[in-house]
C-alpha cells in the first residue's frame, strides 16, 4: 500500500483486432472523466491501528497514441511511522480504451529498501490478446518480453475499472468470477469471491453506505491465498470505501476520506 502486411490483411486485422478488443471490454456505467476518490491507510502493528499514510485516485478522459482513452493512476505515500519498518512508495498508471480494453499499464514502486518498474504495452492481433513486458529490477537491470493469450488478460488497474463495471444484481453469496492478472514477469491465477452485501460506516463520519463485498484470490504454488478484501457501494458508482489488505508483513486497511466527480447519484448511502 499496464500493441499488418497488404491492403487485405491489413483490413482482415484491424478487424479482428476490435473484435479482440469488443471480448476484452465492457461497457462503462460506473465513472465518469474528472473522479477523483482519496483514502487514508492504516496499518496493524501490535494490535494497534496506525494512519501510516493516503491514496489517491484519478481517472479522466484523455488521448494515448492518438486515439481516445480512459486514464486512471493510483498513488499511495506512507508516511514517517511506516516508513521505519516499511517503506512504501508506488505509482500505478493506466490506459485504457474506451471500453475499457487495456492499452497501456505501468508501475513504479518502491517496497521496503526495492525499486521497480512494470510495463505491459496491449494489442490484440488475430483474436490474441499480446501483451509487451518491460521490468525493470532494483538493480538495474531489464527484461522484455511478449507474450500472447487466447484469453482476457488484465493488470493491477485495468481489472479493477472493469469490476467496477460487473452487472452484480444476479450475483449470489459464494459466486467466483475469474480475473487473470499479468505483471511484468508473470500471469497471475486470479479471481473475486462474492461474500454478500454489508452495512459499512465511513471512517471518521457520519456516512453510512449499503456495500457489496468481494474478496480477491491468487493461487501460486498450489496454494490460494486471500489478498484483498474489499466493499464497494451498492449503487451505479461501485465506489470502494474499503479495503482489508493482508501482506506479507502483515495487515492493513484503507478507508475512502473523500470523493468528488463521481457520475451517478450515491443512492447506496443510508440516511
Amino acid at each position: 500500500m499496464k500493441r499488418i502486411f497488404v491492403i487485405i490483411c491489413m483490413s482482415c486485422g484491424l478487424f479482428m483486432t476490435a473484435a479482440a478488443q469488443s471480448q476484452c471490454g465492457i461497457e462503462n456505467t460506473a465513472f465518469k472523466s474528472g473522479e477523483s476518490l482519496s483514502y487514508d491507510l492504516y496499518f496493524n502493528w501490535k494490535f494497534i491501528w496506525m494512519k501510516v499514510g493516503s491514496a489517491e485516485m484519478d481517472t479522466k478522459l484523455t488521448k494515448f497514441e492518438g486515439r481516445d482513452a480512459w486514464k486512471s493512476y493510483l498513488i499511495t505515500r506512507g508516511n514517517n511511522k511506516l516508513d521505519k519498518y516499511f517503506m512504501m512508495r508506488d505509482t500505478l498508471l493506466s490506459y485504457c480504451d474506451k471500453d475499457l480494453s487495456p492499452l497501456y499499464f505501468r508501475k513504479g514502486a518502491r517496497e521496503g529498501s526495492r525499486y521497480y518498474v512494470d510495463e505491459i504495452w496491449y494489442s490484440y492481433p488475430r483474436g490474441y490478446s499480446r501483451l509487451k513486458k518491460h521490468r525493470i529490477d532494483a538493480d538495474g537491470e531489464q527484461h522484455w518480453k511478449t507474450s500472447e493469450y487466447n484469453a482476457c488478460i488484465y493488470d493491477m488497474m485495468s481489472i479493477f475499472l472493469r469490476a467496477r463495471n460487473f452487472d452484480t444484481s444476479k450475483l449470489k453469496k459464494g459466486d467466483i468470477i475469474s480475473m487473470p492478472i499479468s505483471d511484468a514477469r508473470h500471469l497471475t491465477n486470479s479471481w473475486l469471491e462474492f461474500r454478500g452485501k454489508e452495512n459499512f460506516k465511513m471512517n471518521g463520519s457520519k456516512e453510512k453506505f449499503r456495500c457489496l463485498v468481494f474478496s480477491f484470490y491468487e493461487r501460486e504454488d498450489n496454494k490460494s491465498r486471500e489478498l484483498i478484501r474489499f466493499y464497494i457501494t451498492d449503487d451505479q458508482n461501485h465506489i470502494p470505501v474499503r479495503l482489508d489488505m493482508f501482506l506479507n508483513f502483515g495487515s492493513a486497511k484503507a478507508y475512502l476520506r473523500e470523493y468528488k466527480g463521481v457520475r451517478s447519484a450515491m443512492t447506496s448511502r443510508i440516511n
